[in-house]
């Protein structure tokens, strides 16, 4: 067999071993794969994602234009990759669904990439997990996270928002932190309530059992949602949860609903910001002159559902203890 064709070969068949490790693991627990991206290709699968074009800085004072550009978004080598760069760019303030055209203009001096499931998918309780590698530096705030696909119970916090995985300043100066190579933990964390300043959120910080750096290999982040639950795994170990006394919402359409406002579909997002309020006033303070460009990658991200308990989904999810 000629060497192009093996090689291609062999990388079909590893495609296959993957999908069907993940369908084999999911069966286990009767969890069905109901979406995925393995980030095989060229290119950005389109019917999937779709990338957002906004320069407002996510209300957090992030100091990136998100683009639609292969500069800051690419698939490659299996994997996606978002891309920050230090550069001036113009373009629309806010994502559309904030504004109405003409969209006004905003300047920022970073560029990077975010894409949405927003208007295409999205699930209400399942099994989400995704293989990651985020990136180290001071002022990188890498993110995959999820948000109501419609505002069922009113604007943000009231319809909720959960945050699966945020790496704010990896590698940066930690006092806290053990293990001597800076900040390594990841954040996980839910948002609720009223709206600002009556806002309220939950948050956990969690570092690998050997305390190194998640941005030296790849690791996998699992949250697993059913009625009135959440569950945080980090490479298998349960490390969070949170259930429905946890939360809450102020809108008058949740009265009599214990569950509210995590009752309802939420699409998946995944993007990489500089700068902004959580990384800047953090670790070693603003954002650092050398650290873009910097890339979130992801190799890829798997949703699965109750197939045995559609309405609720908690009779596929695994129990465990806490992580220390």
């Amino acid at each position: 067999m000629p060497p192009k064709i093996a090689l291609l070969g062999a990388m079909i068949g590893l495609t296959a071993c993957w999908t069907t490790a993940a369908t084999a693991q999911a069966s286990e627990n009767n969890w069905t794969l109901v979406w995925a991206d393995e980030f095989d290709g060229s290119k950005l699968d389109r019917k999937k994602w779709k990338p957002e074009k906004s320069c407002w800085g996510g209300g957090n004072q992030e100091r990136q234009c998100y683009t639609d550009r292969p500069k800051n978004i690419k698939v490659a080598d299996g994997n996606l990759h978002l891309i920050a760069h230090k550069e001036p760019f113009t373009g629309p303030d806010l994502p559309p669904e904030f504004s109405n055209k003409p969209y006004p203009q905003k300047t920022q001096e970073y560029t990077s990439g975010k894409i949405r499931t927003l208007g295409i998918s999205s699930w209400k309780y399942g099994k989400v997990e995704f293989r990651a590698k985020p990136p180290k530096g001071q002022g990188t705030w890498p993110a995959v996270w999820m948000m109501p696909a419609n505002s069922v119970y009113g604007g943000w916090p009231l319809s909720g928002e959960i945050d699966i995985l945020e790496g704010v300043n990896l590698g940066a100066t930690c006092e806290t932190c053990t293990g001597g190579v800076g900040e390594n933990r990841m954040i996980s964390a839910i948002h609720f309530g009223d709206y600002a300043p009556k806002n309220k959120f939950h948050d956990t910080r969690v570092a690998l059992p050997s305390n190194a750096l998640p941005s030296d290999e790849f690791h996998i982040w699992t949250l697993e949602w059913g009625e009135g639950v959440m569950r945080f795994y980090l490479d298998g170990r349960k490390y969070w949860e949170r259930t429905s006394a946890d939360w809450e919402t102020a809108s008058p359409l949740a009265k009599s609903n214990p569950v509210a406002p995590f009752d309802q579909p939420f699409y998946i997002m995944a993007n990489l910001a500089i700068g902004g309020g959580l990384s800047e006033k953090n670790n070693d303070k603003g954002v650092a002159s050398d650290v873009t460009p910097a890339a979130f990658l992801i190799d890829w991200i798997r949703i699965y559902q109750c197939s045995s308990d559609k309405e609720k989904g908690l009779a596929c999810m695994q129990g465990g203890k806490e992580s220390k």
